[in-house]
């Protein structure tokens, strides 16, 4: 089709001509594409995956909130091509992350990203460096801030951030150094002992500063990397360039099987596509839409893009404000009001700087790339950021039909007449919205609330405008609310009572008595926290008055103005110290050397292959699953039909066609339910198709009839009434329990509990299936136990294990769940390969992924404990309860190491443990990252806090007053570290300064009343090794090639952890070979068989010591030839040993000896030694809102001899941010009936980039050899989880301050997570008081704690 645009007639006139198209055509990394029948259900994301194979993006979420799908679109503007329909690309030139360079021709981006060690399990990562290079592509030497403001709609679950930020900060006009070529960046890699790369984040004058002794950064030396040049990156296709007009003046019509894309070029079109279509759903950006038909299966038969309408992409001044085009994108909108704030007067632009302030917070950039002013409105969402604001402004819009015309619409009262419903009819069009400027007399403020800053959705959010006399009377005042209404709402009689008044306290006092009585929420309302919501909107106008009379030059206490300052935020700085390292003489790039991940310039580059850029076969189907919608219930029918008669499905599989056993033992019940559901996401069947989006919407349509079981168990408090346990109890007892409690001069009983947390690893579950001869089955699946997939799969198709090969690759993360959750969708995929006798592929999406699949076990304790008048402990009586869900999986594990780790770092001379799992109808809690460690340690720590409150001593002086001495024995009998853990602390205390900060805390403190700042240090000591003695073995084989090179294989699998690379690095060092002559292709279950799983921070070790050991028998067998030729090269060795008949393969094992523990009788050892560390961190919060800022962190980690200091640090770094985000941060929401509300990122919230420490250092604990590792390492992976509790205690610290300002006891129960709702509510002030907690019996909650 040589041109694929035509001259038309457009709606049967013949008086009006346009140029109609009848392909779509662009461009994809300078290639020109022309799709001939686009299909307008089809997303950007799927075509470039599906058709042009560029599977670079990935699929992360499908929602637009983790970016790992990002690409560059055009004139250098980032977007989801997960949301961005395909034929919204017309005349468009996108970039992937494939069309910037790849491992041959790296481009300066991908290279910084991967030798920065910012990639770990690599999934995110693509979607990360188009973000960068569409920040470089707009603006080529960028500040600091703006590289660290440009990710906010990225996400990464592995590194914490920190190790990007640094990377890409060498792009930075900052990065310029003082020291010229004394650059601590230039020094060399030889001869380190400690390696300290201080990165100050500062001005140019600041520089990098001199340590003492020498200095190494942990990345590449800047001289060494490739130079970023504009000028020399791709130009935009001349094509698009001289038939611009061809492309963008054309309407557009492209219909598929069930949509219709319509993009009309002029506003009469419009209207008249509005009159006949008044159902068509308009988009731009399909934010909203993309959403709608996803997860809330809306399907709308006619979509109409308005981006190409004059009318409504323009903006431009008026007398009265800004006029701005419905189709502006909220980019277009910033960019428009940055540059009238610039040239007004500043008081005609306030409403322009707040909608300004909070576009910052408004989703992404990706998203505001894209999506509409009218959009944004139309929705008509009770939270919407924008909305309150439009409303509060007073802004006009214009709406216009085809047969009624024009008309102006005031945003008032009247504007928003329903649930997303608006004043608008059924025919017209939303053309523009006008913003007002303002006058001198009149003041504007916007708020919003959520429980992440960047990219999260408001729980509370609002406008306020007041006009104010020249006496500072209130002539009129605008008080809209969003997130306390089903629209948004104002406060119409705290409106009309302020007229007339002062702006004085005598105001704000009666604000206080009427805004509660405007803004009332029935407790239960959607979205729960009624009583922070209510208080936060009372809050909110505080901080309003207090910004008025600021700027009023009225009157205000100094303390009170720290309720207007901002949270405290610089430029990231960081530290990274590593202690001694083996210092034997050896070649480059082995053990204990900064190497980077070995896979990273591939996953850089987006040429790491994860399961599901495994290009499809002939003949291979899609798997879509279906599962249980209720909690507890008999399954009464199952009925497919409907689904079978959709075109594209080829079958319904469920349990009939399981050929052996029906069960995954104690991972699940049941492959396939049969009779009964015991949660909700419980697989019953799956729909296999010919595509994916065929089968899921086949698996909508099964039919089953359920009948609901009772009593339905969703919490442990449910579980203790019910009585509903599993039958393996817990118990250690150790000393005279009631002896111990009655000396203690003291008793305390409390209670603390710990939530769950979702894994939200990057890549979903995925799994291909391909059947063989002889019944083989060859598997591919993301899963962190091939052999444990391998077994399930033999079982459920009743098979010898032999027949079952199982491939890992890689992973895009897995944390623990990807250990025995991988089963539970790969056994239905297998089963339905073997039915059918195809090729089967399974991926999850997001929103199934977290349902079908656990989370980390919440826990409950409830303690008695007695000690001294000094805080020393003396005796603790604690129950533990622990939400299994429904199946035991792995819960007795995590069980017993939070009973192990109950007793952190502190001796207890007289202790008494009873651990109990619940059976719960909620999916079945699995393995996760401290694996019950972290709840052991929390519950420790909050008992601690409690003594420290009240004996009113400080915490860190508690803690140190009950560490254990050199000789002192764990209550399970091993020597518990103490000199171990006293190190780490007096290093973690010195590094971070903290007596003089704790100084500098309390300080501030005192003279800030609505902000606060916390400070607490906290010490780990972890185990290291299963509990059960058989699964502390591994093994490999290790085979010689000819030519010299090396092909490794182990029992162990890469989820970014860099097991790989430092398996490679102990390899190379044993042969003594380049480290570029050893390679790992994969994990595979005919090569290394019976693995166990890559978990609980030992596969280093167990792997490490195998691969080692194979070396060692070739070093052996090599030796005699060595000797006859001790010149030769390796490769020439090596030929010489194949031609003697020398074997050059050899299998190595390892296992850990003398683990045998028994709990029940308090007998063995369960660890061969411990890592330790500590960590402070100091945290700032608002009382007023809940909102806090991680300032600074120290974190001190005693890993032994590192195997590779870049990989140990970016495990503590991604370890603590993942912790940090179980405890103050992530909020998995499940209704009483178990329904599970938090199902992808737009409603379940990890750590962004913005949630990392202002300051973050890491120290790496000197000369600590440890001898029962592999080259005297330690484990790394779960241990520095821990150290996050520094931040949750700092958060509790922090609240104590402004609870005392408040003249309110320092003693109160602080669970984790503690979210913005609870760190407000618990600074216990005037406003919050009244507010007080509704009794939880006389209502049902929108979400319960589990």
């Amino acid at each position: 089709m040589e041109d694929a645009c035509k001259l038309g007639v457009r709606n049967g006139s013949s008086t009006e001509l346009t140029v109609l198209c009848d392909a779509l055509v662009f461009y994809v990394n300078g290639i020109r594409v022309e799709e001939p029948i686009p299909d307008p259900e089809m997303t950007l994301l799927t075509y470039l995956r599906t058709r042009l194979l560029l599977t670079g993006s990935k699929l992360g979420c499908a929602e637009g909130g983790c970016g790992a799908c990002t690409v560059m679109v055009s004139s250098h503007y980032s977007l989801n091509a997960c949301l961005a329909p395909v034929c919204s690309m017309h005349g468009l030139a996108v970039t992937t992350v494939e069309g910037i360079g790849n491992v041959n021709s790296i481009h300066p981006v991908q290279e910084r990203i991967a030798k920065f060690h910012g990639s770990q399990c690599g999934f995110c990562t693509p979607g990360i460096v188009m973000s960068m290079y569409t920040l470089l592509r707009n603006n080529p030497s960028p500040t600091t801030k703006e590289v660290q403001e440009n990710f906010d709609g990225n996400l990464c679950r592995c590194t914490g951030y920190r190790s990007i930020i640094d990377g890409f900060r060498t792009f930075t006009k900052e990065v310029t150094c003082r020291m010229g070529s004394q650059c601590c960046q230039n020094k060399t890699n030889r001869d380190v002992h400690e390696v300290k790369y201080q990165s100050n984040g500062g001005t140019e004058d600041q520089g990098f500063e001199e340590t003492k002794g020498n200095l190494e950064i942990l990345g590449p030396h800047l001289s060494t990397l490739r130079p970023f040049d504009s000028t020399q990156e791709p130009i935009f296709p001349p094509e698009l360039k001289v038939k611009h007009q061809k492309y963008h003046n054309v309407s557009l019509r492209f219909t598929g099987p069930l949509v219709t894309w319509v993009r009309p070029t002029s506003l009469s079109e419009l209207l008249e596509l509005k009159k006949n279509h008044p159902k068509a759903r308009f988009v731009v950006g399909n934010t909203e839409v993309g959403i709608e038909t996803k997860f809330k299966n809306q399907l709308y038969s006619v979509l109409v893009s308005s981006s190409h309408i004059p009318e409504l992409t323009t903006v431009e001044d008026t007398d009265h404000g800004l006029r701005v085009g419905g189709s502006v994108t909220l980019s277009q909108l910033d960019k428009e009001l940055k540059q009238r704030i610039k040239t007004l007067p500043e008081f005609k632009t306030r409403i322009f700087t707040e909608f300004v302030e909070m576009l910052k917070w408004f989703a992404s950039y990706q998203i505001r790339n894209v999506a509409s002013v009218s959009g944004n409105i139309m929705t008509a969402s009770p939270i919407s950021d924008l909305n309150p604001l439009f409303v509060a402004a007073g802004a006009t819009v214009e709406a216009m039909s085809k047969d009624r015309g024009r008309r102006t619409l005031i945003m008032d009262k009247e504007f928003f007449c329903g649930y997303r419903r608006t004043a608008l009819n059924v025919d017209e069009v939303l053309v523009s919205v006008i913003i007002p400027v303002t006058n001198a007399n009149e003041f504007f403020q916007g708020f919003k609330q959520c429980n992440r800053k960047e990219d999260d959705i408001s729980m509370v959010n609002a406008g306020m405008l007041v006009r104010l006399s020249d006496s500072f009377v209130v002539n009129d005042i605008v008080l809209a609310y969003g997130g306390m209404g089903p629209t948004v709402v104002l406060a119409l009689k705290s409106m009309e009572a302020a007229i007339g008044h002062k702006w004085d306290e005598s105001l704000m006092s009666k604000m206080c008595d009427l805004l509660p009585s405007d803004l009332t929420l029935t407790p239960g309302s959607p979205g729960g926290a009624v009583e922070y919501r209510r208080a936060l909107a009372l809050s909110f106008f505080f901080k309003f008055f207090l910004r008025i009379k600021q700027a009023c030059d009225l009157e205000t206490s100094k303390s009170d103005l720290s309720a207007l300052q901002p949270m405290e935020s610089s430029e990231l700085k960081s530290i990274q110290v590593i202690g001694a390292q083996d210092s034997r003489s050896k070649i480059k790039d082995c053990v204990g050397q900064v190497v980077p991940h070995k896979a990273g310039l591939q996953q850089s580059t987006g040429q790491a292959v994860y399961v599901d850029d495994m290009t499809p076969i002939q003949g291979e189907l899609h798997m879509a699953l279906v599962t249980s919608t209720r909690s507890y219930a008999k399954i009464l029918s199952i009925d497919p039909s409907a689904a079978l008669q959709l075109p594209g499905v080829v079958d319904f599989v469920s349990a009939k066609d399981v050929p052996g056993v029906n069960s995954l033992g104690i991972k699940m019940d049941t492959v396939f339910a049969v009779d009964e559901v015991t949660c909700q996401g419980q697989i019953i069947g799956a729909i296999v198709a010919e595509t994916i989006d065929v089968a899921r919407r086949a698996a909508r349509l099964v039919t089953i009839k359920y009948e609901d079981i009772t009593p339905l168990i969703i919490t442990i408090e449910e579980a203790i009434q019910h009585s509903s346990f599993y039958p393996d109890v817990r118990t250690i007892a150790v000393g005279d329990l009631d002896r111990g409690l009655s000396d203690s001069w003291h008793t305390l009983s409390g209670e603390c509990r710990m939530n769950g947390q979702n894994h939200f690893y990057l890549e979903t579950v995925a799994t291909r299936a391909l059947p063989g001869e002889a019944g083989e089955m060859e598997v591919f699946c993301s899963t962190q136990h091939a052999a444990g997939v391998q077994e399930d799969i033999a079982a459920a198709l009743g098979i010898s294990s032999h027949k079952i090969v199982v491939r890992t690759k890689r992973m895009g993360g897995g944390f623990g769940g990807k250990e025995t959750q991988s089963s539970l969708s790969a056994v239905p995929t297998a089963v339905a390969a073997h039915k059918l006798h195809r090729p089967v592929r399974c991926v999850l999406d997001r929103d199934e992924d977290m349902v079908t699949t656990g989370n980390r076990h919440p826990f409950l304790g409830k303690y008695k404990v007695g000690f001294t008048s000094d805080g020393k402990l003396q005796a603790l009586d604690l129950e533990l309860y622990c939400n299994a869900g429904n199946s035991m999986d792995l819960t007795i594990g995590v069980v017993e190491r939070a009973v192990l780790q109950i007793d952190a770092c502190y001796k207890v001379p007289h202790l008494r443990i009873v651990a109990k799992s619940c059976k719960t109808n909620i999916m079945s809690n699995t393995a996760f990252r401290s694996f019950g460690g972290v709840q052991g340690a929390f519950i420790a720590d909050a008992i601690l806090e409690d003594i420290a409150d009240f004996l009113k001593i400080e915490p860190h002086k508690i803690r140190e007053a009950n560490f254990f001495q050199t000789e002192d024995f764990t209550h399970f009998g091993m020597n518990a570290g103490g000199e171990s853990v006293r190190r780490c602390w007096q290093m973690c205390l010195d590094k971070s300064e903290y007596i003089s900060r704790r100084a500098q805390v309390d300080q501030y403190n005192r003279e800030n009343r609505w902000k606060k700042k916390g400070l607490s240090i906290i010490p780990v000591r972890y185990g290291i090794a299963f509990l059960k003695s058989l699964m502390n073995q591994g093994g490999a084989l290790v085979n010689i090639y000819r030519d010299g090179s090396v092909l490794i294989s182990h029992g162990g699998s890469e989820m970014g952890q860099g097991l790989h690379t430092k398996v490679i690095q102990m390899a190379s060092d044993t042969l003594q070979v380049p480290m570029s002559l050893v390679h790992i292709s994969e994990t595979a279950t005919n090569v290394v068989p019976n693995g166990l799983p890559t978990a609980g921070s030992v596969s280093t070790d167990l792997y490490g010591f195998a691969v080692k050991s194979a070396c060692e028998t070739l070093n052996k067998r090599l030796e005699p030839v060595m000797k006859k030729k001790p010149k030769a090269t390796w490769a020439e060795t090596v030929q010489a040993a194949f031609e003697q008949g020398i074997s050059l393969s050899a299998t190595g094992f390892h296992k850990t000896l003398g683990l045998e523990y028994d709990m029940t009788a308090g007998k063995g050892k369960p660890f061969p030694y411990f890592t330790f560390g500590a960590a402070c961190t100091e945290i700032q919060i608002d009382c007023l809102t809940g909102d806090h800022k991680l300032l600074r962190t120290d974190l001190v980690m005693d890993v032994g001899n590192s195997l590779n200091p870049a990989i140990d640090v970016g495990q503590i770094e991604g370890a603590f941010t993942q912790g940090y985000g179980l405890l103050l941060l992530e909020d998995v929401k499940v209704t009483p009936d178990g329904t599970h509300l938090t199902r992808g990122p737009g409603n379940y919230k990890i750590p962004a980039f913005g949630n990392i420490a202002s300051q973050m250092n890491v120290y790496l604990v000197p000369d600590s050899p440890n001898p029962k590792g592999p080259f005297f390492s330690r484990g790394v992976g779960e241990p520095p989880l821990l150290l996050a509790l520094s931040a949750f205690f700092a958060a509790k610290d922090a609240i104590k301050a402004a609870r005392e300002e408040a003249g309110v006891s320092r003693e109160f129960r602080l669970d984790s997570p503690a979210l913005p709702q609870h760190i407000r509510m618990a600074c216990a002030d005037e406003i919050s008081k009244r507010f007080p907690e509704i009794d939880a019996r006389s209502y049902r909650p929108w979400t319960v704690n589990l």
